[in-house]
């Protein structure tokens, strides 16, 4: 299984909940879990979990190196780009490495073969453990603009790693997404089996989990919800779930105590009892949404 961690935007605490969800999953369902920071703008999945990091490799995006000594100065190439990456001014062909988006069709068309695949480092892939807890992540290179790529990078090793195992063995993935709606964060989603969102009710939280929503139903996934520091506002953002048919799965409530544990680098089970069964509980719902099944043998919805 496959849960994408969701919001419509910052600060929601999506990654708190990815954390706390990883941290008890294994003793809440029975199965191995691996933790996915795709917020590779800002990775902070680490922050949380603290995993012995074991292995980082570049991760690049193919771009186009042109001779200028083959190049006939057709123009072909620069017709084809929708992204300006390419292009010939005067005598002089022209690669903005930045602008490419990989997609090799000037290799294609250049009639002169004066076009070779060349590299740009997008990021970095990173591998290790957190106990118990597999971890993987991608970390964008400072400078770098275009951080899909990298996220299906990170998806393909996912696949690799997963291709490893038998169903059995293969464990459940939580996707720590990249907040917002727009291409970051659709391309993190798109692979998922369901999608949990991350509320906050206030007006701003509200306003964006409205475009979540908007942006996510059409991938026709499972969806359900879980609204963080609850209390006033609540009532307006589970009416819109209401109506929405979305599934409010667990409402953190709005608590000094989880701030305070927050800011010392704990998660929410580290708060308390209550919380430790809260988020045991939010486990079982947000497996249940897929029909897996807790220890008990039995899929559960909180």
């Amino acid at each position: 299984m496959i849960a994408a961690i969701a919001s419509g935007k910052g600060g929601t605490g999506k990654t708190t909940v990815s954390a706390s969800l990883a941290s008890v999953w294994t003793e809440a369902c029975g199965r191995p879990v691996l933790a996915v920071d795709l917020d590779v703008e800002e990775p902070n999945l680490h922050l949380f979990l603290r995993p012995t990091i074991a292995s980082s490799r570049a991760a690049n995006l193919e771009v186009p190196v042109v001779d200028a000594a083959i190049c006939t100065r057709c123009g072909a190439c620069r017709e084809l780009c929708q992204f300006g990456a390419i292009t010939v001014m005067g005598d002089t062909p022209l690669v903005f490495a930045d602008m490419c988006h990989g997609c090799g069709g000037c290799l294609a068309v250049c009639p002169a073969g004066a076009i070779t695949p060349g590299a740009r480092e997008l990021g970095r892939i990173e591998e290790g453990a957190a106990g118990p807890i597999g971890f993987l992540a991608g970390r964008l290179r400072v400078g770098e603009a275009m951080s899909p790529p990298l996220i299906r990078a990170v998806l393909r090793r996912l696949g690799e790693l997963s291709a490893g195992r038998d169903a059995a063995n293969r464990p459940d993935v939580l996707l720590d997404a990249p907040p917002g709606v727009s291409c970051p964060a659709t391309a993190a989603v798109a692979t998922a089996d369901c999608i949990v969102l991350v509320a906050e009710p206030t007006p701003f939280g509200l306003h964006d989990f409205r475009l979540a929503v908007e942006a996510f139903t059409p991938l026709a996934k499972p969806m359900a919800v879980v609204v963080n520091r609850g209390g006033e506002g609540s009532a307006e953002l589970r009416a819109f779930c209401a109506a929405a048919g979305l599934p409010v799965l667990a409402e953190i409530p709005d608590d000094r105590r989880v701030a305070e544990t927050y800011a010392r680098g704990g998660l929410l089970a580290d708060v308390g009892p209550d919380y430790r069964s809260l988020c045991l509980g939010l486990v079982s719902a947000v497996a249940g949404l897929v029909g897996l099944t807790g220890r008990s043998g039995e899929s559960r919805h909180a």
